[in-house]
């Protein structure tokens, strides 16, 4: 069947007989008011059993009692469950171990967390101080030299110190 001149079809397909339309209102409105067979019936042809309305509720109970219990089947078994959750325990263990940190360098740690490491540790004397670093590092650190000169100082403290402070203190 070929569907590319379905648009150009003007009939319906479906066929009334002549003057259908223009008697039908006619027609049903004789057909109500005449006294047809439908007046005459006396029963509605339904039929109820006896005692029935007094006795459905024991039988309803009856069949309830009877019926077997029916199995449930779980929609998140407990295997499965169980199996989900240690998937997901190794991948949560996985990506908290530290294989994928790079190891701590001291270019990666901040003044701040240095100084408060210091303060909190209580070192009583520059030998403890000394303590931490090797004397390569030592050495360094003493062969700088500090150009202490009172132009750098009072051009530092021109710039740096809270003049006001200071001079109350």
């Amino acid at each position: 069947m070929k569907n590319k001149d379905l648009h150009n079809i003007k009939s319906t397909g479906f066929k009334a007989p002549d003057d259908y339309f223009s008697s039908f209102d006619e027609k049903v409105f004789s057909k109500l008011d005449s006294e047809s067979t439908l007046n005459t019936i006396k029963k509605t042809g339904f039929k109820v059993p006896e005692d029935y309305f007094e006795s459905i509720q024991a039988e309803t109970l009856l069949k309830h009692a009877e019926r077997k219990e029916t199995k449930v089947i779980p929609l998140f078994s407990k295997r499965n469950l169980i199996y989900i959750s240690g998937v997901a325990a190794a991948i949560l263990l996985l990506f908290n171990l530290s294989i994928f940190e790079k190891n701590p360098s001291f270019d990666n740690l901040e003044t701040n967390v240095v100084e408060n490491y210091l303060i909190e540790e209580y070192f009583s004397t520059n030998d403890d101080i000394a303590a931490l670093f090797t004397e390569d590092e030592i050495e360094q650190h003493v062969s700088i030299d500090h150009d202490f000169s009172e132009s750098n100082i009072e051009e530092y403290l021109l710039n740096n110190a809270d003049i006001e402070s200071l001079l109350f203190d």
